[in-house]
């Protein structure tokens, strides 16, 4: 079938115009990304536009801002750590080295005010510094062995006086740790030493105090036995003894068999009753009169 010559035949869109309603496409698509922003929780944002802040504090969530023109600046206000190692010397001129843990946060409502004023890198700027001339500073009041025994007091005027220095910077501290004191070897060995005497002159002093126990019950117990022999004594009286040797005598009696004995071990024998009682009888028969 043949096309009519007056007919109208559909013409092709141009390229260009295809390419151009893309890029349009992609510049509204990037502007509109570009739109908003996320602050991220545990964060508040700043408002930064053309490089200034502006003192309206963003909470965590989305967020309108102008594409290309402004920025949305997040600021931690979650507990972080900053930790220092200090060197610094003793009441007693110990060299003593601190190793310590600060835990602070941001105050929300001052955010802009720190950020504007010190910027992003507030902790070395001002933490820092701070903690090693404050403990710089409470360490020289103490004596080495007594920053050893009052390392809580030590630690609380520590915090006390980095609170009050960070409290010009909207900064919260919320805990400080001492994590650990290192002396030199000459003060440790010294330490060890007097250690080891305390303990020594502790054992000599337990070891009289049990001499001193044993030697007091050992009296107690000579006492008691004097006190009872002496009451013994007082009981003993002649009754009693007369006493006793009649008990003695009449167990004596009740194992006697009805025999004297014929011999002692002394110098006057016994004499046999019997022997003398049947020789008498024995005489009185063959000196009567004979039978015619």
């Amino acid at each position: 079938m043949e096309t009519p010559l007056n007919a109208k035949i559909p013409r092709k869109a141009p390229v260009g115009r295809i390419i151009t309603s893309a890029a349009i496409g992609l510049v509204v698509l990037i502007v509109a990304v570009n739109s908003f922003s996320t602050v991220q929780y545990g964060n508040v944002g700043l408002y930064k536009t053309f490089g200034k802040l502006t003192d309206e504090v963003l909470n965590p969530g989305v967020h309108i801002k102008i594409p290309f023109v402004q920025s949305i600046i997040q600021v931690n206000t979650q507990v972080t750590k900053a930790e220092s190692d200090t060197s610094a010397s003793s009441k007693d001129l110990q060299p003593v080295s601190t190793h310590v843990a600060v835990n602070y946060s941001i105050n929300k409502a001052s955010a802009y005010n720190l950020m504007n004023n010190i910027g992003g890198n507030f902790d070395a700027v001002i933490i820092s510094p701070a903690i090693q001339e404050i403990v710089k500073e409470v360490t020289a009041r103490y004596a080495a062995e007594d920053l050893i025994a009052k390392r809580d007091v030590v630690a609380t005027e520590i915090h006390d006086a980095l609170t009050k220095r960070m409290l010009k910077y909207d900064l919260v501290v919320n805990d400080i740790n001492i994590v650990n004191f290192k002396f030199s070897d000459a003060f440790n060995q010294s330490i060890e030493a007097k250690q080891v005497a305390q303990q020594q002159a502790l054992k000599a002093e337990n070891d009289l105090k049990r001499v001193q126990i044993e030697a007091q019950q050992k009296v107690a117990q000579a006492q008691a036995e004097a006190e009872s022999l002496k009451l013994k004594k007082l009981e003993v009286t002649p009754e009693l003894v007369q006493l006793k040797q009649i008990e003695v005598q009449e167990k004596a009696l009740e194992k006697w068999d009805g025999r004297l004995p014929t011999v002692t071990g002394g110098a006057t024998p016994f004499i046999d009753l019997n022997s003398l009682g049947s020789g008498a009888a024995g005489s009185s028969a063959s000196s009567g009169p004979s039978s015619p």
